[in-house]
C-alpha cells in the first residue's frame, strides 16, 4: 500500500512539474524550438542562428515570439494559441513557420536584450534596423518577427495588447496579408 502511495506521489509531482515547465511559453501543439537566454544577467541573448540554420535546410520560415514570463498579455496570447490550436496549428505548417520561443521577463529593457546570428550579437533597436524594421518602438511584449531562412523579415508586424487574437487575424499574418 505505501509503495502504491509513493508511486502515485512520484507521478503527480512528475506531471506537475511537466505542468509547471510549460506554464508560460508558446503552446506545445506547435512545437516550438524554446530558446533561453545567454549571458544573464548582464545581458540577455538569445541566439537564432541554429533556428535559421534549420529553416535553411528544410526550405522554411521563422516566426520568432518574444514573450516575458511575467507578462498577462503574453499569457492572453498563448491561451488564444492553444485554445484555437486545432485549427491554427495546420495552418502554421502549411505556411512553412518553424516557431521560435524566445523567453525573457518584463524585466528585460531593450538596453538588455541581444539577438545573435551567427557572429554578429546584436542589441534589440540594432537587431530591429538591422531587419529592416523601419518601425521605432520601444521593446514590447509579446512580440512577433516573421523572417526567412536569411533573418529577413516578410512583413511589418504588430506588437503588444490585442495582437491578432481572432483566428482571421492570425490566418492573415501566417499568409503575410497585410
Amino acid at each position: 500500500m505505501i509503495r502504491h502511495v509513493i508511486t502515485f506521489l512520484i507521478a503527480a509531482a512528475l506531471l506537475f512539474q511537466a505542468h509547471a515547465a510549460q506554464a508560460f511559453g508558446f503552446p506545445t501543439p506547435y512545437a516550438p524550438i524554446v530558446i533561453q537566454p545567454a549571458g544573464t544577467p548582464a545581458r540577455f541573448e538569445f541566439d537564432l542562428s541554429a533556428a535559421l540554420a534549420q529553416a535553411k535546410r528544410e526550405n522554411k520560415r521563422l516566426y520568432v515570439y518574444l514573450g516575458a514570463s511575467d507578462c498577462p498579455y503574453c499569457r492572453k496570447y498563448e491561451a488564444f494559441l492553444d485554445q484555437n490550436n486545432k485549427e491554427l496549428t495546420p495552418q502554421f505548417a502549411a505556411e512553412r513557420f518553424i516557431v521560435v520561443d524566445l523567453r525573457s521577463a518584463l524585466s528585460v529593457t531593450a538596453k538588455l536584450l541581444y539577438i545573435r546570428i551567427g557572429d554578429r550579437s546584436l542589441p534589440y533597436a540594432d537587431f530591429q534596423r538591422a531587419i529592416g524594421d523601419e518601425r521605432a518602438r520601444m521593446l514590447v511584449y509579446p512580440s512577433v518577427w516573421l523572417l526567412d531562412a536569411d533573418a529577413k523579415p516578410l512583413m511589418q508586424m504588430p506588437a503588444g495588447t490585442g495582437t491578432f487574437q481572432t483566428v482571421p487575424e492570425q490566418l492573415e499574418i501566417l499568409r503575410l496579408e497585410q
